[in-house]
């Protein structure tokens, strides 16, 4: 029997998945968890075989929860399952030691059989994924900008809180909404390991951003 660990933090997509499961005979629910923190904390006291992780979570980004289940559970998987397919979003999940990445969106008899594959430590991507990883090992892209973990909206980001611009002048600046803004931050703290908002502005200014931004 593969236990498995539902982390995101929309109650629907869990019972979803829940019932996609329910259908098979090998695959059992250990336990659910809506954030970040949470899905540690019930990897760590689950022990599951392999654990579904949304990355866009409140509190601690799934990123940096994946990093931090591969090292107190080893043994555990990690699957990404996420809206996001950005190459620079893969990269960082894979290098924060996920087994494999799936889109939402994907049936249900994939999802089944990428947690069965990741249960033996087989990698697992999807078809468009699988593509543009062969694409990217054939010609890696240059990694000359500050913070390479980031996605480039996240990195448009803190360059404007590097600036001293708010949540709200962000959003207005990006056309984006401020709660839209104030997930890509909880995105950027926890790919760079921080826990506040000016230790991130700090790292930033370091690098040299925020002096291009008029506000």
């Amino acid at each position: 029997m593969i236990r498995i660990l539902i982390a995101d933090d929309h109650p629907l997509v869990r019972q979803g998945l829940r019932a996609v499961f329910a259908t098979t005979d090998d695959i059992e629910v250990a336990g659910e968890a809506s954030d970040g923190e949470d899905a540690v904390r019930s990897a760590v006291r689950l022990s599951p075989d392999v654990v579904l992780m949304d990355l866009q979570m409140p509190g601690l980004h799934g990123t940096e929860a994946t990093r931090q289940i591969v090292a107190q559970r080893p043994t555990a998987r990690v699957l990404v399952l996420t809206m996001f397919e950005d190459d620079d979003t893969v990269f960082t999940a894979m290098q924060a030691g996920a087994t494999g990445y799936l889109v939402k969106g994907a049936d249900g008899s994939d999802i089944v059989a990428a947690v069965r594959a990741a249960a033996t430590g087989q990698p697992v991507f999807g078809a468009a994924l699988a593509d543009r990883l062969r694409r990217w090992f054939a010609t890696p892209p240059p990694r000359d900008t500050p913070f390479p973990q980031l996605t480039s909206r996240e990195l448009e980001i803190l360059d404007h809180l590097a600036a001293g611009l708010s949540n709200v002048d962000i959003g207005r600046l990006l056309h984006l909404a401020p709660k839209t803004v104030a997930n890509n931050i909880s995105a950027i703290l926890g790919k760079l390991h921080l826990s506040q908002r000016t230790q991130a502005i700090v790292r930033a200014r370091e690098a040299g951003l925020g002096r291009g931004t008029t506000g």
